[in-house]
């Protein structure tokens, strides 16, 4: 069963709360409004983040960050933290992690191995699966967990913000919201450690890179629709987005993105800043 819980920004308050609900004490929202957050079976929290529309992209980044675009998007639930080992292990046993450890996210993970743990947590749960396993085609009027498209994770990683990152311009604000090659040591790091965005996100900046459903074209924004983008048909590389422990700063912003070998014909992936985070439709 599903719990639907409002929380507030005051961590022991909240514990509690969760506590007597029978949800895992996690760390909370710093923003002042109430932010909707289920708490799911396998134990991860997910945020609901509200339909809107917002500029995708950045005019002073890469190229293929280029044109910036209105893009609008309908509301949707997304992980409160990146997969952790604890969460995974509830329905795969195999853990292939580099860095071993429950709180950690896991990494080394293929786009397909993440789109089938997607489906293997719709069927635990009741829910329609969104992918055909034969094709890797996304249902996305299915009610179960997917991947979000790149639009859906910029949009939830900029949390109203229009900067570079969701805390401003600065740089050397960073190591505040993530754990990337300056701070992290070589190494990924406990979920939820540095500060939430203001829609209660945590370790959008960093730790491990992030798979979007989407297959990756460098020119996609030149011919993306408004509503609901969704990505190319198809292509050799899948988006990544949030960067991870090994690199810097600039790979860490809002806008960045970058295409990857997905692993299909891979059966040895082994890309320890590479994890993943769910979604499911709201409505």
């Amino acid at each position: 069963m599903t719990t639907v819980l409002r929380l507030r920004a005051l961590p022991e308050i909240v514990c509690f709360a969760l506590v007597v609900a029978g949800a895992s004490c996690q760390p909370q929202s710093p923003g002042d409004q109430p932010q909707e957050v289920i708490h799911t079976k396998i134990g991860m929290d997910m945020v609901r983040v509200p339909a809107g529309t917002f500029e995708m992209g950045s005019r002073n980044g890469e190229e293929n960050e280029q044109p910036v675009h209105t893009v609008s998007v309908a509301a949707f639930y997304m992980d409160r933290f990146e997969m952790t080992q604890e969460c995974y292990a509830k329905l795969v046993v195999a853990n292939g992690s580099h860095f071993k450890g429950p709180n950690l996210p896991v990494e080394q993970i293929s786009w397909g191995d993440a789109a089938l743990f997607c489906n293997l947590r719709s069927r635990d749960e009741g829910l329609e699966p969104c992918y055909d396993e034969a094709t890797a085609i996304c249902n996305f009027d299915a009610n179960g967990y997917r991947l979000p498209t790149e639009a859906e994770w910029e949009y939830a990683c900029r949390a109203g913000t229009t900067t570079a990152y969701s805390f401003g311009d600065d740089r050397r604000l960073l190591a505040d919201y993530g754990w990337f090659s300056d701070n992290a040591a070589k190494k990924t790091h406990p979920a939820g450690q540095k500060k939430a965005n203001p829609w209660g996100l945590y370790d959008m900046y960093g730790n491990v890179a992030e798979w979007c459903n989407d297959p990756y074209d460098k020119a996609y924004y030149a011919s993306s629709p408004e509503q609901n983008p969704r990505g190319p048909d198809d292509g050799k590389l899948y988006v990544l987005r949030g960067s991870g422990w090994a690199l810097g700063a600039d790979a860490c912003r809002s806008a960045s993105r970058v295409g990857e070998d997905p692993g299909f014909l891979d059966g040895c992936f082994a890309r320890d800043t590479i994890g993943f985070r769910c979604v499911r439709n709201a409505d």
